[in-house]
């Protein structure tokens, strides 16, 4: 599925092109839902919770390509400090 670019500048005119895309890629998806036998009421308020975590999930850290790696973390603050267990 492709996503399609915003045309607009104005935010509330982004708002409502993103809406539409948003509506648009949600029916496709709740069809293929269907397809694949999910109800339309279970898959609906499933994608409702999931966006509702990556929105909170963002709001907390909405860079997380900007986190250090965990190679970067010093070993002394690493858990077993590298060494190899059986």
């Amino acid at each position: 599925m492709t996503f399609p670019s915003p045309k607009a500048e104005a935010p509330a005119q982004r708002f409502q092109e993103a809406t539409a895309a948003a509506r648009t890629a949600l029916e496709q998806l709740i069809a293929e839902a269907n397809e694949a036998g999910w109800g339309t009421e279970e898959i609906s308020v499933a994608l409702f919770e999931a966006a509702r975590f990556l929105n909170e999930a963002n709001r907390k850290d909405p860079d997380p390509a900007d986190d250090p790696a965990i190679s970067d973390t010093p070993a002394k603050e690493q858990i077993g400090h590298g060494e190899l267990y059986d």
